[in-house]
């Protein structure tokens, strides 16, 4: 059975051909209206979610499925105290294909050891997000014709961003991607990524706390915020919160064809008046991971029934 836990179960060419899918889909969207007719989808979301659990079901119903699941821990018999082993071999016996978001970091491992579908990490605590990173790349995909030959710039929350420790896993596969990495201190990516991913593989980085100084070599910009979900300390969150808030004063020496990406919720780290700037592409993302998540969706039912 196939699962998708993290972004290396997926070679580079199946990431390309799932670009490729989402990009069909986008140009003839009735095409596959009925791709998934008579399967059902389940969303178990441990863990609050908006764009995620919300664009997996629009995903599901525009390929002509059904979707089934819930949207919180407590309104499950996790509440009980049922195991996550438990409860996915219940859903299995519901759905067809499942979508896990959870905020135990190797959760999604334990439930595709024991599913007899098709199980997707949604998002497990501060370790991966997959689909996110295939947003991503899509993202990046459409708007540059490419996803190598780039300076691709991080900002923010980099030791607990799931979604920035997917998306560098992910881009150091493809040549000539160089990373700056750019938060406080106390928030560096971790160092078993910095050694395992970009050292090992020889990709070219550098750290800086300094966003204006970073801004003119940038293709990409990829915020994030601080989250204060993953802090054991208030006062340490409070203290650095804020550290980063991208204005348009802080973009007149940015590339005229930068994008600008965040995987959403924003808090303070993007001012709105940014929004109006054609280089900000966040929102542009977030319809992405409706169609990419579609081409997932397809690429594992159709590997699970061959």
């Amino acid at each position: 059975m196939r699962h998708l836990i993290d972004i290396m179960n997926l070679s580079v060419n199946e990431i390309d051909e799932m670009i490729a899918v989402a990009k069909d889909i986008i140009a003839n969207p009735g095409e596959y209206s009925e791709k998934c007719k008579g399967k059902k989808l389940a969303t178990l979301f441990f863990e609050p979610s908006t764009r995620t659990r919300l664009s997996f079901e629009a995903a599901m119903y525009e390929l002509g499925g059904n979707v089934i699941g819930f949207s919180e821990a407590q309104s499950s018999s996790a509440a009980k105290g049922e195991s996550v082993a438990d409860t996915i071999k219940t859903v299995g016996a519901y759905a067809d294909i499942i979508a896990m978001r959870h905020p135990k970091e190797g959760a999604p491992v334990v439930a595709s050891y024991k599913s007899d579908v098709p199980v997707i990490n949604a998002g497990d605590g501060g370790h991966n997000h997959p689909t996110q990173t295939l947003t991503d790349l899509l993202t990046i995909s459409r708007e540059k014709n490419r996803l190598d030959n780039m300076t691709v710039g991080l900002c923010g929350d980099l030791k607990f961003g799931r979604t920035v420790h997917s998306l560098i896993t992910a881009m150091s596969r493809f040549e000539k991607v160089k990373f700056v990495l750019i938060s406080p201190d106390e928030l560096r990516i971790p160092e078993y990524l910095k050694q395992e991913v970009l050292v090992k593989n020889n990709i070219e980085y550098v750290e800086t706390t300094d966003l204006e100084a970073a801004m003119p070599e940038l293709d990409i910009l990829y915020m994030t915020r601080v989250q204060r979900e993953r802090f054991f300390n208030e006062q340490d969150y409070m203290r650095l919160k804020d550290s980063y808030i991208l204005t348009p004063e802080k973009l007149e020496n940015a590339k005229t064809d930068l994008s600008i990406l965040h995987p959403l919720p924003r808090v303070n780290e993007i001012s709105v008046a940014v929004d109006d700037d054609p280089r900000a592409r966040y929102f542009q993302q977030v319809k992405n991971g409706k169609y990419i998540r579609m081409a997932l969706i397809l690429k594992l039912l159709a590997e699970s029934q061959a």
